[in-house]
């Protein structure tokens, strides 16, 4: 498992009965998680004093009860900080355990002593692309919600970044894709966050187990002939980090270099475990 362990404003603080209880900054979140099946007892007292409590239907959904929260706060890891803000399906605009990705990302991109272009698709708010800028790369930051990229603008010059070669661009990432290749443009690395299930422009239907060895298959001719790393992340249950290192394996054989996967994982502080939080699979060259 690889944890991100990093984190000084990000924190689990417990996670029982279904339910994450969570240190963001100097405020405190109750959240729901799947992963948590365990009724372990809950001593600590912000359990029954958090600043807000995320509470799933059980008709699909849910809501945000507040306490005492602001509309949005801050929170930095190393040299990146993040705007936070509650909103639909239990998110804040940040998934901690990537951190341990955005470091790997850019020791690859440190590492490769030469100018590194990336690609980043289903970017959401830009924890990878920050890290990337930071680290010295050419980023292309795309994904189809406005409001992400906005968002992902904010956090980059909130980290003192909006000088950084950066192209943010609101599209499909799949029709982007398709269009990158017949303008025969390449790239040096690429990350990609897809969705485990969403709607295209015209209301397809995508998911990811169905259309993933698809799109790689796509977007593994962006690749330059010299690349740097190929990243992937998965929050789909049943897509194993088994499956993401032999589906990266396939599609990236004839370039070589190293694959491997693994569940992300974010330490607990009350019971110092780690708790599983997805999946990624890293292709890098030898």
């Amino acid at each position: 498992m690889w944890i991100a362990d990093a984190w000084k404003d990000f924190e689990v603080l417990d996670a029982s009965r279904g339910e994450r209880l969570e240190r963001w900054g100097k405020y405190f979140l109750i959240r729901p998680d799947p992963q948590v099946i365990w009724d372990g007892p809950r001593k600590n007292p912000l359990w029954q004093h958090p600043n807000a409590r995320y509470h799933r239907s059980s008709k699909g959904g849910g809501s945000w009860e507040f306490f005492d929260l602001p509309q949005e706060w801050q929170i930095s890891y190393k040299d990146l900080s993040f705007h936070l803000k509650p909103f639909r399906f239990k998110h804040t605009g940040l998934f901690p355990e990537q951190a341990v990705n955005w470091d790997w990302c850019a020791k690859k991109i440190r590492e490769a002593s030469r100018p590194v272009t990336v690609l980043n698709l289903f970017a959401y708010t830009g924890g990878a692309t920050l890290s990337a800028l930071h680290a010295g790369a050419n980023v292309t930051h795309v994904d189809a919600a406005k409001g992400m990229v906005n968002w992902a603008k904010e956090n980059a010059a909130l980290s003192h970044l909006s000088d950084r070669p950066v192209r943010w661009l609101v599209d499909d990432c799949s029709k982007f894709v398709e269009r990158e290749i017949r303008r025969g443009h390449h790239y040096d690395a690429i990350i990609m966050d897809p969705p485990s299930y969403g709607r295209g422009p015209k209301g397809e239907v995508w998911k990811m187990e169905e259309g993933i060895y698809d799109l790689l298959c796509s977007v593994r001719k962006l690749l330059s002939d010299q690349p740097v790393f190929f990243l992937l992340n998965s929050y789909t249950t049943g897509l194993s980090p088994a499956t993401l290192s032999y589906l990266l394996g396939d599609v990236l054989s004839d370039f070589g270099g190293h694959t491997e996967a693994q569940e992300l994982g974010l330490p607990v502080t009350s019971t110092h475990l780690n708790l599983p939080c997805g999946a990624s699979g890293r292709w890098e060259a030898d």
